[in-house]
């Protein structure tokens, strides 16, 4: 796998890192809305482990199978994750969930570089239409980290 490749997979296991500062996070904060319309601490937390769910169950098996990567619908799919956090789960269970599975997705990623690297479709849809850049697993990891870089800044507003 080309440096790059690792340096990106690596720098989506370290966001693990910065996540297991969460456990300190106050409870009466952890559900609360990071502000008025969004997600809390809690929920977003939980959107990104089913994100991360998401990629192992589904869009691995299918670029294995020389299918295409096919992604829900974000809104329905997002509440499935913000239902999760808010249905009793403790933080410190979350947390160690979601850091299962990151460390889990890693592992695997860094294990299979040709499914990393392959070029394949994205809801049918070859490059991305803002970069132009050819879909592959490794793209979605990579707009994944700048996915991360955007909750942490909005969570750090708040804790």
């Amino acid at each position: 796998m080309i440096s790059l490749g690792k340096s990106t997979i690596l720098r989506y296991k370290e966001f693990t890192e910065w996540a297991d500062t969460l456990h300190d996070v106050h409870e009466s904060i952890w559900l609360q809305p990071i502000s008025e319309g969004k997600a809390s601490v809690g929920e977003i937390i939980s959107h990104l482990k089913n994100w991360d769910t998401y990629l192992i169950t589904t869009i691995i098996p299918a670029i294995k199978n020389d299918e295409g990567m096919v992604f829900p619908d974000f809104d329905s799919f997002n509440k499935i994750a913000y239902e999760h956090a808010r249905s009793g789960i403790s933080k410190d269970r979350l947390l160690d969930e979601f850091m299962q599975t990151r460390l889990h997705l890693v592992e695997i990623l860094l294990a299979d570089p040709d499914v990393v690297a392959k070029h394949v479709t994205a809801n049918g849809v070859e490059t991305c239409p803002h970069t132009g850049t050819p879909y592959s697993l490794l793209y979605i990891i990579h707009e994944f980290n700048d996915h991360d870089t955007h909750h942490k800044n909005q969570i750090l507003t708040v804790i």
